[in-house]
Formats: structure tokens, sequence, C-alpha cells
């Protein structure tokens, strides 16, 4: 088969389609437009975020039989349509949801602990220990929102601490030994930690807004190292002025774009505030890119053509 690779990856993906007998090729400049006019060409396609794999898309892709989408969500490709075109769709959460489950507690303590403005104010010559006493975890009421790969790895990691997890999910019985689950009016009442572990879906844009937040009987932490567009961001910068909203870490924002490769260039006045927020910690959508997850990516992609096709 000839495997079209559209976005850099680690090398053992392609070493080993190689050894599978796959040919492989690389394009990871030309225009969407010009990939349209050779897809015809190949049997797979590799790709992170570099473009929308949409309906026009797989209408030219005549001989298509798999893509390999080398991260956790499929929000880039038309799912339905290349089910209903019989392409084999393989997206890899196991690779990297470690790292999402450490970067999402890494948040949490830091932003509990003032670590960030601490360590601001340090640097500047400003010795504030008052202004910088912490919360501890211990004690609190940890609430997961989406419990699949990545909220299942973050529970995990808080094995360590005497907390209670709950999760909601719109799936039922995805509970176990690391996280209850709970309707969501009994997560409301309780969760002083809010910690999104969503796809993005309709149902999921713009979920956490002004109802949402203000429905929690507690002030809450908010973390979202999923998707950005499932907040909206000046609900969110509402809720943390109000004081419901204790501190926020974000690891994805409303305002990426497609590719998740950049930003936006206009800052609207929602982000200001945010950049400026000392209880809000922001990160540029790595929480699932380390060393170790971008390897494990690449190996879950193989494992799953190879199941599949070999």
């Amino acid at each position: 088969m000839k495997i079209l690779h559209l976005d850099t990856n680690h090398p053992l993906l392609m070493d080993q389609f190689a050894e599978l007998g796959f040919e492989n090729f690389e394009d990871y400049a030309s225009p969407k437009k010009e990939i349209e006019k050779k897809i015809h060409l190949y049997d797979g396609v590799v790709i992170r975020s570099r473009f929308t794999l949409d309906q026009e898309f797989l209408d030219r892709a005549t001989n298509l039989k798999f893509i390999g989408r080398v991260g956790a969500g499929l929000e880039n490709i038309d799912v339905r349509y290349a089910k209903k075109k019989g392409v084999f769709l393989a997206s890899a959460p196991e690779g990297n949801r470690n790292a999402v489950g450490e970067h999402t507690l890494g948040m949490l303590l830091s932003l509990m602990n003032k670590l960030n403005k601490a360590h601001r104010e340090v640097r500047k010559g400003k010795w504030d220990r008052e202004g910088n006493r912490g919360v501890e975890l211990d004690g609190k009421t940890i609430g997961i929102i989406g419990y699949g790969n990545m909220g299942k790895a973050f529970a995990r990691k808080l094995k360590g601490f005497e907390v209670e997890v709950i999760c909601f999910d719109i799936i039922g019985g995805v509970g176990d030994e690391n996280a209850r689950q709970v309707g969501i009016m009994e997560f409301q009442q309780k969760s002083d930690v809010v910690s999104l572990h969503v796809p993005q879906t309709e149902s999921t844009l713009n979920m956490v807004n002004s109802n949402f937040i203000n429905a929690f009987h507690k002030p809450i932490w908010l973390i979202n190292t999923a998707r950005g567009k499932c907040v909206v961001t000046e609900d969110l910068v509402k809720g943390l002025k109000s004081g419901k909203v204790l501190g926020a870490g974000l690891d994805v924002l409303e305002y990426e774009k497609k590719s998740f490769e950049n930003m936006f260039l206009q800052k609207p006045k929602a982000f200001k505030y945010l950049r400026k927020a000392t209880n809000v910690m922001l990160t540029p959508h790595v929480a699932g890119w380390t060393i170790e997850s971008k390897e494990k990516l690449a190996q879950t992609i193989v494992d799953k053509i190879q199941g599949q096709f070999c």
C-alpha cells in the first residue's frame, strides 16, 4: 500500500510501515488543493491536524483504505462520511493519555499553590509569603467530565491524594475504582475542581458557559486539557471576576486555529484578561506533547493499521 504522510511524526512510524511492505510518501508543504489532486494515488493517509479531511477530500481519495490520525481526537475528519465510504479510522488516544494526566495534575497543583505567580514575583525581587499562601488538594472533590482515556489517566494520577474523585459522562457504566460516576446534579453539587476530558463534538462546543459555571454549588477550579472551543472564554472571565471560578488552567484556547499549530492574529479582550490574571495558567496545547508520547502515538497508529490490514 502507498501511504501519504501529511505531517511529520516520530520516524518509527515510517520505518515500521516500510517493514510491513508499505511505500511511504511525504508532503508536508503543499496546499490542500494540491494534495486533493493526487490523493487518489494513495491507500492510506497519516495526519495530525494540518487540515480537515472533509467530504470533498474523501471523494477524491478513491483508493483510500485508512486514515491514521496521530492524536486523540478525530474532529478534523468527517468521520461519518469516511465510515460510509469504508475508510478505516485509527486515532491514538492511548498514546498520549499518560502525558495528559500528568500535565493536568501539574497544572492543578501549580494553580492551587500559586507556583507561577510566586515564581514571577521572586524573579522580580518580590518576596511575598502571605500573598502566595496555597490551598491543599487533600479533602477536595475532583470532578472529571469525560471519562475515557484521558479522564481515566488523570484519575489514576490522583490515587496518592486524599480526595474524592467523581466523573460525569454521557456513556453510562464508565466509572471504575478510581472515579465514581454520578449524575450532573451531584457533580455540580460536590465538585471543587472540574477537569475537562471530552472530545470536540456538537454537544461539547461552548459547553462551559455562564449557565454551566453558575450551576455549581461551590466555587470551582477549572482545568481544560481537552479542546479550546468547549469553553466560552468570555463567560470564563466573568466567572473568574465574580469568584465563581477560583482559577483556571488552560492548555487549549477557544481561539486556536483548526491545525492547533497557531493561535489567532487578533487578541480578544477576554484573552488579554487571561494573560494578566495571576490565577490563570496557560500552556500552548502541549498536555499530550511529551518526548515519550510522540513515540507512543506513532506506535499506536502502526499497531492499529497492522492489526487491520496485515
